[in-house]
């Protein structure tokens, strides 16, 4: 909610209430908008937009939203009062830890296996190499 849907709109409104209306109806980023455009072209109205944005609490007043969808995905690992769940979800965070340790040691195999047969790939050219200047060496 912003400051002007707590307060009774006035019968005639000037300019400036609707101005600001119009900003809170297209949200922060108008209101940043209009302060940045406030600096390019006269730096005290964009201080005077800065101030006027930090005093009615617009600057800040929708970052905080992210943090209580944190705090939602932290309430996950809380137990929920019905035993029952609470085992069941213990057993399926244990089978999936298992499943990623699983999972993470055969992409190790599999890295080993590649690079081995890189390494072999590479020592049987360097041997064919070597044996073709062998060869080059005793017809000189």
């Amino acid at each position: 909610m912003t400051a002007l849907s707590d307060t009774a709109v006035p019968e005639n409104p000037g300019w400036l209430y609707r101005a600001e209306a119009w900003l809170d109806s297209k949200g922060k980023g108008a209101w940043i908008a209009a302060m940045v455009l406030g600096f390019i072209f006269f730096w005290p109205i964009g201080l005077a937009f800065l101030a006027y944005m930090i005093w009615s609490k617009r600057m800040f007043s929708k970052s905080c939203g992210r943090r209580k969808s944190w705090n939602s995905h932290m309430s996950a690992m809380k137990p929920s009062g019905n035993s029952a769940f609470d085992a069941y979800k213990a057993d399926t965070l244990a089978r999936l830890e298992r499943e990623q340790k699983d999972f993470e040691a055969f992409l190790h195999r599999l890295r080993e296996a590649k690079d081995k047969a890189e390494f072999d790939q590479f020592m049987d050219e360097r041997a064919r190499e070597n044996h073709d200047e062998a060869e080059n060496g005793e017809r000189a």
